[in-house]
């Protein structure tokens, strides 16, 4: 079924980097989503109301807001496929999860106040609610239904990488989740008749998973707002692609910038030998980009940095800093490392030395010590540090 509805509406299916096509995909899931939950909603709070069953209600009102959440990630993908323009000039990408946030605040909101209608119930004494056959039926039929929109909507999500549609996914099936859980209810109720409002317990239930996955749904597209470190698997491949040029000799201040999906710009910097020619490094940094841009999708821009490869002298006093830096945090790393020729009072030693997040210890505290350490290894060394941050969350 997933796969015919891909064929009818999604233009060039499989071009997935495709901002129209991400947008077809996009409304494609919102439609849905928005004409099941319609129908799933509009008999379950009608059942509600008949049978005066809070759960039952408050399930229909989470249908309610998902055909909401529908509309809002159509809109999101629509506005995520909106060329860049002079306001936004890396484009709209960012809408997608924009999107997926707002549906995250609407599963919250669904959540608090199913448990706020829950808690009443019991505080009033309200009893449990008669349930009849087609009260069972339709809350079947209601599972059967959700089930079906969350491997829908997570094929789509993982067919386009999209955190939008994982969250609608995930939505589905806390959904049928909750439904289940109010048909157990309703079972038990009817046979054994507790002498609580079974109804209303299982109603905080519901609501207290709703707040929690909500909450770890928001959390992921606020991270991706604020700016998360790149993945580990696009370090490896920028690494991989970069050092298959044998004129680079090192990489250092990696920083990627996301701009939502299929949008993502990049910088590095490369060490190269200092005696290079500038013509063939230029022309092999120009090679670089285009393939990392064909390769990766990411718009890499590469500054080199010379570095002296044949003074045995520069490379040994390298190695013993970079030691001795390790020795500080072994997270800690040096690159643009140069000095002057040895002398008998005054050697100057200039790098930049990477303090890692989390360290604990001011960049003033990381110099000193590093200075110190230094004046062990060859009394005459002179440090000038520039001290920079890792951007890739090692």
């Amino acid at each position: 079924m997933t796969q015919l509805l891909i064929r009818l509406f999604v233009k060039n299916q499989n071009d997935v980097g495709n901002v129209a096509v991400r947008e077809r995909y996009g409304t494609l899931s919102g439609v849905v989503g928005m004409i099941g939950n319609l129908i799933l909603c509009s008999i379950k709070i009608a059942v509600g109301l008949i049978i005066g069953s809070i759960s039952v209600l408050a399930d229909g009102l989470n249908n309610l807001a998902d055909m909401g959440s529908g509309i809002i990630t159509t809109v999101g993908f629509k506005m995520a496929a909106r060329p860049a323009d002079k306001d936004h000039p890396f484009g709209h990408g960012r809408m997608e999860y924009l999107s997926a946030f707002i549906v995250s605040v609407l599963i919250l909101l669904v959540g608090f106040e199913l448990f706020k209608s829950s808690v009443e119930a019991i505080v009033n004494g309200e009893a449990a609610p008669q349930y009849s056959y087609i009260t069972y039926g339709i809350l079947v039929v209601s599972v059967i239904i959700k089930l079906w929109l969350f491997v829908f909507n997570k094929r789509l999500s993982k067919i386009i990488d999209s955190d939008a549609l994982a969250a609608t996914a995930q939505d589905s099936v806390n959904d049928s989740i909750a439904t289940i859980v109010i048909l157990v209810a309703a079972v038990a109720s009817s046979v054994f008749a507790p002498p609580f409002n079974l109804d209303a317990v299982m109603g905080i239930g519901v609501s207290l998973f709703i707040l929690y996955t909500g909450f770890n749904s928001a959390k992921e597209t606020v991270d991706k707002l604020l700016g998360q470190p790149p993945s580990k698997e696009l370090i490896s491949s920028l690494e991989e692609n970069i050092f298959a040029f044998n004129c680079f000799l090192g990489i250092h201040d990696l920083i990627v910038h996301n701009y939502g999906p299929g949008r993502c710009l990049a910088s590095v910097h490369v060490e190269v030998p200092q005696n290079i020619d500038v013509v063939y490094c230029h022309e092999q940094i120009d090679l670089c980009e285009k393939l990392i841009c064909e390769r990766l999708g990411v718009e890499l821009t590469i500054h080199c940095d010379p570095v002296d490869t044949d003074s045995e002298e520069v490379s040994l006093t390298k190695a013993k800093i970079a030691e001795a830096v390790k020795e500080i945090h072994p997270d800690a790393t040096i690159h643009d490392f140069r000095m002057t020729p040895m002398a008998e009072t005054r050697t100057n030693l200039i790098f930049d030395a990477v303090l890692p997040n989390g360290a604990d210890m001011t960049v003033e505290d990381f110099k000193a010590e590093i200075t110190k350490r230094a004046l062990l290894i060859n009394p005459t060394f002179v440090c000038v540090i520039s001290v920079d941050r890792d951007y890739t969350g090692k």
